[in-house]
């Protein structure tokens, strides 16, 4: 059977009583079993005053995460804060490491990684955690997603992408056991008898606004041409954006196809390059068509409530871990709430079903496809949930 628990700390200065707040935390609300597993964020700081690895290296399991800007537990929402999720078990295994710096050949960089600590598995593991370093100029968040699909074409996916709270995300690290990368992927393999459940919630597919365009040349993530226009120019003449946007969220409609995974879509406009051609976060299609949605506090938090109260409704729910766009908090501060919707969790999820919510730079979850299927995607603008 597998137990959870989720614990925190503040204290950003003084390491040992950081690490005394978090393992009095451990003794307080679970009893580890044979097998253990920790999934940590933080924000930079931590890892600057060396808090995070003096907590790491005296944990009795491995940790993997990332930095975020905020994140809530059920005692706590807040910034500034070091949050943890761990999950024990006698009847799951859990095998974590990191890859070597990712390049050109990020496949391989995986495999290799993936192959060192699973040659003594004879099954493939049920359940994925995954966290991408956040390098949206290189590698779209697909690009993760088929990584592993190469190599476990039937594993479940479940992570998120680093960030910070600064605006290009240029402080976010990855973490395994204290060690911080920029450019590196921690993983953690599930196996045995886990049995992950998934819940999503995203922005209202009607609330596109009217106008429409046709994607005329795309490759991968970047958006070329649309109705054979520059991208740039479609969006800021045509569509009425800023050139100076942040983000965005467009909805994104494939062709019609017997493709089970073709699917409408939403994909944040992260910046122009300097052909003025659309990045995104994620891949599209040529031939889809592209319109804006309506992003305000309504549209954050009325998809998400419902999804978020199912939590407690799931029989045998032991624990939760949610991962919400960083976009969404974007918007929330615009109406001075931030951490409304980790205080939505906070005061939703019942007590005895711990909980860790952060802040992300991409989603990763499976979701049903068209045909019953559970496809592993990569998400903008949502929050994904995994619950064991």
């Amino acid at each position: 059977m597998l137990n959870c628990a989720s614990v925190y700390t503040y204290e950003i200065e003084n390491a040992e009583i950081a690490l005394l707040e978090i393992k009095s935390q451990l003794e307080e609300k679970i009893t580890l079993l044979e097998n253990s597993i920790g999934i940590i964020m933080c924000h930079p700081e931590f890892i600057t005053s060396g808090v995070l690895k003096h907590i790491c290296d005296n944990l009795p399991f491995d940790a993997a995460g990332t930095t975020t800007t905020s994140q809530a537990v059920n005692d706590e929402a807040g910034e500034l804060i070091l949050t943890m999720f761990v999950m024990t078990a006698d009847d799951v295994r859990f095998k974590s490491t990191i890859t070597d710096d990712l390049n050109d050949n990020i496949n391989d960089t995986v495999k290799t990684a993936y192959k060192k600590i699973s040659a003594d598995e004879h099954d493939p593991p049920k359940l994925a955690f995954i966290f991408p370093p956040f390098l949206v100029e290189q590698y779209s968040g697909d690009t993760y997603i088929e990584a592993w699909k190469n190599i476990l074409p039937d594993t479940l996916l479940f992570g998120t992408l680093a960030i910070d709270d600064t605006l290009t995300f240029k402080d976010s690290e990855t973490i395994y056991n204290g060690i911080n990368k920029k450019n590196a992927m921690p993983f953690v393999l599930c196996y045995g008898n886990i049995q992950p459940r998934f819940l999503l919630a995203t922005l209202c597919e009607n609330s596109a606004l009217s106008l429409r365009g046709v994607i005329t040349k795309s490759k991968d993530n970047i958006i070329y041409e649309i109705n054979h226009i520059n991208a740039q120019e479609f969006f800021t003449n045509a569509m009425g954006l800023s050139e100076n946007l942040l983000t965005f969220p467009l909805l994104i409609e494939p062709p019609v196809s017997d493709n089970y995974d073709d699917v409408p879509t939403i994909r944040e406009l992260t910046f122009y390059n300097e052909d003025g051609a659309g990045v995104l976060g994620g891949n599209i299609k040529e031939d889809s068509t592209v319109s804006l949605l309506k992003f305000d506090a309504d549209s954050i938090s009325l998809p998400s409530i419902p999804v978020i109260e199912k939590i407690n409704d799931l029989p045998d729910a032991k624990g939760a871990l949610l991962f919400s766009c960083v976009s969404r908090r974007i918007a929330l501060m615009g109406y001075n709430t931030p951490l409304m919707e980790l205080q939505l969790a906070k005061n939703t999820i019942k007590q005895d079903i711990p909980f860790m919510m952060g802040y992300s730079g991409g989603e990763i979850c499976p979701a049903l496809n068209k045909g019953g299927i559970w496809s592993n995607r990569y998400y903008n603008y949502s929050i994904v949930i995994l619950v064991v």
